[in-house]
């Protein structure tokens, strides 16, 4: 039943779980039937029959890349495909949302007619997830990338859902368009190596300044978030 609460829907929260509930059902509305899916050579590693009784985990395909960074350093990166397209090419797929607020265009309005204008505007105000999902097509060696808009029925309902559009991009060029630069990421990735290399044997929690464009590395004891783990296995 939903809360009697209606504004409570748009609160960081709720936006947040109904985001991430989009996403994953999106990427697996968009496939096709069941019969015409192929599987890898080993199945999924985080499925459980036993625990998930008649239950099918979603489909998707984790693919392992090794990636060599120096003479001494090589990193090996779990990757996600979401489908096929045409058999040949690999696909990730991901979904924007569009939920009420004031100052933004209406995608029923525009989609069609500005579509640009559109992802311009989310890019604006969501370019850390889009270039979040960006890295990871580029991390797993997708072909392609399938980004879905999506909008509620109705304002006022933040369960049921309906899929304006979809587009492809591919990621190289999708990269090129948001200024993402691929040899930037490389660089991020060997910096905190060399960063961590000269740390002591530890645990590290790694965390961005809410106010301010810095990134600070904190040691913390070994048994840091161990204990809310297990509450959440409890439970």
């Amino acid at each position: 039943s939903q809360p009697d609460d209606q504004e409570g829907i748009n609160t960081p929260e709720r936006l947040s779980l109904e985001a991430t509930m989009i996403h994953q059902n999106f990427s697996q509305q968009i496939l096709k039937s069941k019969a015409s899916r192929s599987n890898l050579e080993l199945p999924n590693p985080f499925f459980d029959e036993e625990d998930n009784d008649g239950m099918e985990p979603a489909s998707v395909a984790y693919r392992y890349r090794k990636f060599v960074l120096g003479t001494d350093t090589e990193l090996v990166c779990r990757t996600e495909l979401h489908g096929h397209v045409k058999k040949t090419q690999r696909m990730t797929a991901f979904a924007l949302n569009e939920y009420p607020t004031t100052g933004t265009i209406a995608w029923r309005d525009k989609l069609d007619s500005q579509r640009g204008a559109v992802l311009a505007q989310e890019l604006k105000n969501n370019s850390f997830k889009l270039a979040k999902w960006t890295a990871q097509s580029l991390l797993s060696g997708a072909d392609q990338m399938k980004i879905g808009f999506v909008s509620r029925t109705s304002p006022k309902n933040a369960y049921e859902h309906v899929i304006l559009a979809t587009q492809f991009y591919r990621p190289k060029d999708f990269a090129t368009q948001i200024t993402l630069s691929e040899g930037n990421m490389w660089a991020m990735i060997r910096m905190f190596i060399a960063l961590l290399r000269k740390q002591k044997d530890g645990k590290y929690v790694l965390m961005r300044d809410p106010n301010k464009a810095i990134l600070r590395l904190f040691k913390v004891p070994p048994g840091t978030f161990e204990d809310d783990d297990e509450e959440e296995e409890e439970e």
